[in-house]
């Protein structure tokens, strides 16, 4: 602002100087002395800037037109209402049937030219589909699924396929999804080559393919987070049908169910030696029934191994930390999957301090529930003498804990808590001692009983429309989170008591191998994942109050 002040200054400067010099050209000086005094006059402010363009470029003509027959030439123009530039042009833009050497692009102002320099074959129809490459200059608005679609011949194919992606875990529509198809006899190139048929997903996870030959296919809808559309990494999520596609009709209501795959190569991504002395391990998968073997380590005394319920990852504590290197063998159902070396220098030290976190939820225990302390460490003692537990400042005695086994860290404190109270535990100093000789320093837990007000009481009663299938039922609270779940084979009613009020959903999993657990899919042996069924009704549970639901399992979902 500094800087246009002093221009001004200076244009008056040179108006006044111009203006006592001569009158001659007074034509001139009368412009002159316009301009200079608009430019005087001009306001000083901040330009104010609209709302933001959120509107990609618009096709406004096309030559020749879109969805043309007995195409001759060697070049497309495509002019749009604005300025554009290409994104990701060569992985993004492609051509059906593919061609050897790709067309040209190149942007002239606000048209797009094409020239083919590769002959086109005869009596054949050709798609340009764009993906996400054409967007605006300033906002990079993209317009989304824009294809050219031309023909050689006097027929133009015209067959489609439309139906909708959904994830496989909550049956939830999918968005930025590409779905795309591979005629069988190139199905080959699955995983290798990135297919030219394709599309992506709406907001409500529609999709739809058009202009598309009568042919058999294999359709496919893959998340990633790259944009080569190449499934090629388990991280990635894949969609696809068990059946080829015969098309020769359009079809509709096709479903895919979006999943990621277990890796099929078992790999410990994550091996270290923490600052405390624990060994942890993280794998890319989860194990079934895991176990470690130590494997030329004879003087390794009972290791304390605890493996999350997942079985994706494992901690470690022994009770000498004392070896060079340790070589660490991880199995699965008693088979080694992979064997890992850890490393440390005998100059290395380990700090501990003994901590421990609680079952309470913003510091309130639920009712008709212990009191349930997990610790940091495994704990080769606790000094009952040296725990207190206060009620309103009145030390109760006689206090006993119960570890949780086979845990080394969880323990349990049961008590007839009451409302009103307000309790304080209190691990005075030495009174924990862990496995490695650690004592605690003075720990302190304030608390209180919940109202039994917040809590209300569910029945879940569920009956089998097919009685030979079993399932597992998980009560599933307005954040997403598992609340409850349970494994069913026949007829029954659930008893939920006691569960906070909210909003909550039954969420049915078809087990079909009857392990418990929701199994994914498997694109090689062309397994899909199994069936979810979400009940259409949102159970909210009210304070103080038993509430009954009735589901019925469909046969089919």
């Amino acid at each position: 602002m500094m800087l246009i002040r002093k221009s001004l200054n200076t244009l008056k400067s040179l108006k006044n100087s111009l203006i006592s010099k001569t009158e001659k050209n007074s034509a001139f000086l009368l412009v002159l002395v316009g301009v200079l005094t608009l430019a005087a006059c001009a306001s000083l402010q901040t330009p104010q800037g609209g709302p933001r363009d959120q509107v990609p470029p618009k096709v406004l003509n096309e030559n020749p037109k879109n969805l043309s027959r007995n195409f001759k030439g060697n070049k497309i123009e495509i002019t749009f209402d604005e300025y554009f530039k290409l994104s990701n042009e060569y992985s993004e833009v492609s051509i059906s049937p593919a061609q050897e050497i790709p067309p040209q692009l190149k942007i002239k102002q606000k048209t797009l030219v094409i020239n083919f320099k590769d002959s086109l074959e005869a009596n054949t129809t050709y798609t340009i589909n764009f993906g996400k490459a054409i967007q605006d200059v300033n906002e990079s608005n993209i317009l989304k699924n824009y294809s050219f679609v031309f023909a050689t011949g006097d027929q133009l194919d015209s067959l489609q396929i439309r139906g909708k992606v959904i994830n496989s875990n909550d049956n939830k529509e999918e968005k930025e999804v590409t779905v795309f198809i591979i005629p069988v006899s190139r199905d080959s190139i699955f995983g290798k080559k990135k297919p030219s048929i394709y599309t992506t997903t709406d907001s409500a996870g529609n999709f739809a393919l058009k202009n598309l030959k009568e042919n058999d296919y294999r359709i496919y809808a893959l998340k990633e987070k790259g944009a080569d559309r190449i499934y090629n990494s388990p991280d990635e999520e894949i969609a696809f049908l068990r059946d080829s596609i015969y098309l020769n009709k359009d079809t509709n209501g096709i479903v895919l169910k979006l999943f990621k795959e277990v890796p099929s190569r078992f790999r410990t991504l994550d091996r270290k030696i923490e600052n405390d002395g624990k060994i942890f391990l993280n794998f890319n998968r989860p194990i079934d029934n895991p176990s470690i073997n130590f494997i030329g380590s004879n003087d390794i005394k009972d290791p304390i191994i605890d493996f999350t319920s997942k079985g994706d990852s494992v901690s470690i504590w022994l009770r000498e930390m004392t070896f060079d290197s340790l070589k660490v063998q991880i199995n699965e159902n008693k088979m080694p999957l992979d064997t890992v070396v850890l490393r440390r220098s005998q100059k290395d030290e380990y700090k501990r301090t003994i901590l421990f976190n609680t079952n309470l939820s913003a510091g309130k225990i639920a009712p008709q529930r212990p009191l349930t302390i997990t610790f940091n460490y495994p704990i080769a003692n606790i000094n009952d003498s040296k725990v207190a537990l206060y009620v309103d400042s009145t030390r109760l005695e006689g206090l006993k804990f119960r570890k949780l086994v086979p845990s080394e860290r969880k323990y349990e404190l049961s008590y007839p808590w009451r409302t009103k109270k307000k309790y304080n535990l209190v691990f005075e100093d030495d009174a924990i001692t862990d496995i490695y000789g650690t004592t605690n320093k003075e720990l302190k837990l304030s608390f209180e009983l919940d109202e039994i007000e917040n809590y209300g009481n569910l029945d879940l009663k569920i009956s089998k429309a097919d009685s030979a299938k079993n399932y597992v039922i998980q009560l599933i609270n307005e954040k997403g989170d598992i609340y409850r779940e349970n494994r069913i084979t026949e007829n029954t009613t659930l008893h939920y008591q006691y569960i906070p009020t909210n909003k909550y959903r039954v969420k049915v999993i078809e087990d079909a191998n009857n392990n418990g657990v929701f199994d994914t899919g498997n694109i090689s042996t062309k397994t899909q994942p199994e069936k979810v069924y979400i009940f259409d009704k949102e159970i909210v549970t009210r304070a103080n109050w038993d509430r009954e639901e009735s589901l019925t399992i469909p046969a089919e979902f």
